[in-house]
């Protein structure tokens, strides 16, 4: 078996077929192919394609140049069969290091133990998992679809970003293969901004199923929520774009921290609002002047809901703050004290500290989901 392109490329220089011998022993006779295609009362147009490898030697053909040539017909045969045969396993050869270094660029073990795919111990089964789970034939139909379509943005901000694109689509693709599974009625603005006053209330709480909740309240406006563990190498906090006419919000709970979950949330929900269905919004990469523009909008949205710049300048007036404090403006302004915290920390290291030691980062954990 052929171990790199170089050596399927040096073999493809080297394999000789049929017509190369017939050429040599016509050279030898002095036969051109215009007497032989006479002689053998074939047409020259036969002659030729045989010569360049175009048609292959048939029984019939074998037998003709026994005849003409004193060459047996099995000789011709044989030369026949070994040139394809050969010619074949260069082909097979060549397609399995082609798909090889294709699905290497997914994290396919990753996958596998999330449960996404499954596969053996062979580039065939990895190949027919990938090629199942993105509802592909093959990589050419891949990069049409995925990468010149429906990821292209993505594809392109996580290239720029020396993050693993094949990696941020299968992600995004998870997301919609759980979304899939979720039945939710037409997407209405005006009830998914009520529906987001509630979700307020919910983070502020935060119960033990503040996920179920979540995805409830969005549920009954139309918007999907799903979570998805983010795979090696694409550092991704969320993402929304449109399914069919539903909006789909993906969350991966990275760093497992409140604040950075809740904004993410709240700044995909912006995005719904505020931005049109085409678009794909992929958190963590990098974005054009114009993309940034609506980032921006969406952070601002965010802000609003989970602890205002005005919110901000009221804690700010009354640094240094305690774990009193902290729960008592949280309380105030209806929001979870990891928002407070967070948001503040980079100017304040002690109130970082203070988030870990007292948990209120701690995120639940959201694997079941």
């Amino acid at each position: 078996m052929y171990k790199n392109l170089k050596e399927i490329e040096i073999a493809r220089q080297l394999i000789s077929p049929p017509g190369d011998t017939l050429a040599e022993t016509m050279a030898l006779r002095g036969i051109s192919q215009p007497i032989l295609a006479m002689r053998m009362d074939r047409p020259i147009k036969t002659i030729n394609e045989i010569l360049k490898a175009k048609t292959a030697i048939t029984p019939e053909t074998a037998i003709q140049l026994e005849l003409v040539l004193g060459i047996e017909a099995e000789f011709w045969l044989e030369r026949e069969k070994n040139y394809r045969l050969e010619l074949a396993e260069i082909e097979h050869a060549e397609a399995m290091l082609s798909t090889r270094e294709f699905i290497s660029n997914f994290p396919l073990a990753a996958m596998k133990k999330l449960h996404w795919i499954n596969f053996e111990d062979s580039i065939t089964s990895m190949a027919n998992a990938i090629y199942a789970f993105f509802g592909i034939t093959g990589e050419e139909a891949y990069f049409n679809y995925y990468h010149k379509n429906v990821y292209e943005a993505a594809y392109r901000m996580s290239t720029q970003n020396k993050k693993n694109p094949f990696a941020v689509a299968a992600w995004l693709k998870q997301g919609e293969h759980i979304a899939d599974q979720i039945k939710v009625p037409a997407y209405d603005a005006s009830k998914f901004k009520d529906a987001l006053l509630e979700i307020k209330n919910v983070m502020a709480k935060q119960p033990a199923d503040f996920f179920s909740q979540l995805q409830s309240l969005c549920e009954s406006a139309g918007v999907k929520v799903v979570h998805t563990p983010c795979l090696p190498s694409t550092q991704l906090h969320g993402s929304t774009r449109w399914l069919n006419d539903n909006p789909l919000i993906q969350l991966s709970n990275l760093y497992n921290r409140n604040d950075i979950f809740w904004f993410t949330f709240f700044h995909e929900a912006g995005h719904i609002i505020k931005h049109g269905k085409r678009e794909v919004f992929v958190e963590g990469l990098k974005y054009s002047e114009e993309e940034q523009i609506k980032e921006d909008e969406a952070n601002e949205f965010a802000v609003r809901y989970t602890f205002s710049k005005s919110q901000e300048k009221e804690v700010l007036e009354n640094i240094p703050l305690s774990k009193k404090s902290i729960f008592v403006f949280a309380e105030k302004f209806n929001t979870h004290p990891a928002m407070i915290i967070g948001r503040l920390a980079r100017e304040h290291r002690e109130l970082y500290a203070m988030g870990h030691s007292l948990n209120i980062f701690q995120q639940v954990d959201l694997s079941a989901y």
